[in-house]
């Protein structure tokens, strides 16, 4: 007998997604993004991004559901990012979701935004082993988890950001350098034709005895060596060598997070790392990642491309894992966290009464 069709939605940041999956296979997923109105400003902006999403809601949720060839009316159950991310974005999606939950009178399920990354590998790979290292790395987040039953445990951070992610830090430099927004890709381009030795970058936190911060990570002083290198060059009035560069910028991020990544796994006696996120689609990052795991006699897992940035199948593959855990549906009175922790895999606060938000 098959499970529940899931609808996912995530409108977190600037992409809109809407994901349909069942019992662990993905039958389609649409993704609109509003990056291009985003660029001039450098970065987004939250209330351009939240009436992109008001315009994109039915057509991508519509849109998914052709490529699965399936109507509303297969809908079994809908699963929303209710956090962390933008307030209004995730408002506008979990007001639709609730109205989509309503009307085909289905069950709705909170979801955490970086737990959908995490459960993005299994639509590709399959069930996540037990335990499993997870390194998920992107715009805003950076962190290193251990991971067991991803819905019905609890999920153990072995070390957060500090201070700006790796993304950030790509997005920072890439506008010193001169190179367009969202800066991760414009740096991977740009590093194919650099010298990664080029520019000694520092390895923030990898020569620390501080075992709280071991396996945490800090990229605010190496975004600030990349700045200081390249206004030198201005200084001296020569012309900054961007791919040189990108390219080291590029082996400092991607030395410092598959490092501590494999020691993480050595520490802990675990055998599979799971690398996602926005980040995860950055080619040094795979390629080294791929490079140190085999040595280490780890396997490593890596969603595809379109599987590594925000969408709804993501969100839609925790809503199926829910569903078939049995976990409970979310109350009526669902809100957001925009900075929600990742504790566990649903995200069911409730709307705060006034007197509570006194209080």
């Amino acid at each position: 007998m098959q499970g529940r069709v899931v609808l996912g939605i995530e409108s977190s940041c600037d992409e809109t997604g809407a994901g349909l999956v069942r019992d662990g296979r993905l039958l389609g997923h649409a993704v609109a993004s509003s990056m291009a109105e985003h660029a001039r400003y450098g970065g987004v902006v939250p209330e351009i991004a939240a009436r992109a999403h008001v315009h994109s809601f039915n057509p991508v949720v519509q849109q998914a559901l052709d490529r699965a060839g399936l109507t509303m009316r297969d809908i079994g159950a809908v699963a929303v990012t209710t956090g962390p991310g933008l307030s209004g974005a995730l408002q506008v999606g979990l007001a639709g979701a609730k109205g989509i939950a309503y009307a085909l009178d289905v069950p709705l399920y909170g979801v955490h935004h970086l737990a959908g990354h995490v459960a993005a590998d299994t639509l590709e790979h399959g069930p996540l082993p037990e335990p499993c290292m997870v390194l998920i790395v992107s715009g805003g987040h950076t962190s290193l988890l251990l991971v067991r039953d991803l819905v019905r445990d609890p999920i153990l951070h072995l070390g957060d950001t500090l201070d700006d992610a790796a993304g950030e830090c790509f997005d920072k430099v890439a506008r010193v350098f001169g190179l367009p927004y969202p800066g991760g890709p414009a740096i991977d381009r740009a590093a194919r034709d650099g010298n990664r030795k080029a520019v000694a970058f520092p390895r923030p936190l990898t020569g620390t005895r501080d075992e709280r911060h071991r396996f945490a990570f800090s990229f605010s002083g190496l975004k600030t060596a990349a700045a200081r290198w390249s206004e030198q060059h201005r200084a001296e009035g020569r012309d900054i060598p961007v791919a040189d560069g990108a390219a080291s910028l590029q082996e400092a991020v991607a030395d410092v997070l598959t490092r501590k990544a494999v020691d993480a796994c050595r520490e802990h006696d675990v055998s599979t790392l799971v690398v996602v996120g926005g980040v995860a689609a950055n080619s040094r990052v795979r390629e080294l990642a791929e490079l140190r795991c085999r040595s280490a006699g780890i396997t490593l897992r890596v969603p595809p491309l379109g599987l590594c940035t925000d969408n709804g199948a993501m969100i839609a593959a925790v809503g199926d894992l829910l569903v078939r855990s049995g976990a409970e549906p979310a109350p009526l009175d669902l809100s957001i966290d925009p900075s929600a922790p990742l504790t566990y895999a649903a995200l069911t606060p409730a709307a705060r009464t006034p007197a509570s938000a006194a209080a």
